[in-house]
């Protein structure tokens, strides 16, 4: 291709200021016309404010971001308001375990948890509220799905690309082992109203605050 459509940037250490220089480098590939757009990944409030106030043409952010985990409703979603700034939502099905195969299961072993997606989801309902908290919420999720006639999963998605800012959801894909394209695609037939909402909701009031425990977007990784 002549120049790539987004290109995203992450940064692991923010006590090595050098993000900035690269970012800048970045902008001048994109001045150039080899970079369409830039975006980031798991960059925090603070950092991209600091991007903004250097006029950085930022377009994105792609953030964990779920039923579960919902810290980006705490400061990175207004900031994204008011700055234009899209959001790429993944971890939305908490690597599989927000879906009807979980429902009325007893906890996973952790042979069980057989991949690094699961145990870190696992580990995050953990904070959140735990595995019984957790499967009242699936309760909810089913209550809802069954309204619509669709999956938990197309649930938990449908709920975070109704959330301001959100451009899409990014659903992974063990290639060989599942598929789920054709259940994916109910998504875009799936309304949730008021009622919905409400029934999801009532359940994540009682959990705890992982943006207290945690920290913002991206935090969980330094």
């Amino acid at each position: 291709v002549s120049s790539i459509d987004l290109l995203q940037f992450h940064w692991w250490d923010y006590n090595n200021p050098y993000y900035m220089d690269a970012l800048q480098y970045l902008t001048d590939l994109r001045d150039n016309g080899i970079i369409k757009n830039l975006g980031l990944t798991n960059f925090d409030t603070e950092r991209v404010q600091i991007m903004m106030d250097a006029a950085l043409p930022i377009v994105s952010n792609q953030i964990q971001y779920s039923i579960i985990d919902r810290r980006p409703e705490v400061k990175m979603i207004p900031f994204c308001q008011k700055h234009d700034i899209s959001l790429l939502a993944y971890g939305s099905l908490c690597g599989g375990l927000l879906s009807d195969r979980y429902l009325e299961r007893e906890k996973p072993s952790a042979a069980e948890l057989d991949t690094l997606s699961l145990r870190k989801y696992y580990q995050m309902i953990e904070a959140w509220g735990g595995w019984n908290l957790f499967q009242e919420l699936l309760l909810n999720l089913k209550v809802v799905a069954q309204r619509h006639k669709v999956s938990i999963a197309n649930i938990a998605t449908r709920y975070i690309l109704d959330s301001p800012q959100v451009a899409g959801v990014i659903i992974g894909t063990r290639l060989g082992i599942v598929d789920h394209r054709a259940n994916n695609e109910q998504v875009f037939n799936l309304k949730l109203d008021r009622s919905d909402l409400d029934t999801i909701d009532t359940v994540c009031r009682k959990s705890s605050n992982l943006y207290e425990i945690i920290g913002d977007c991206g935090d969980e990784y330094r």
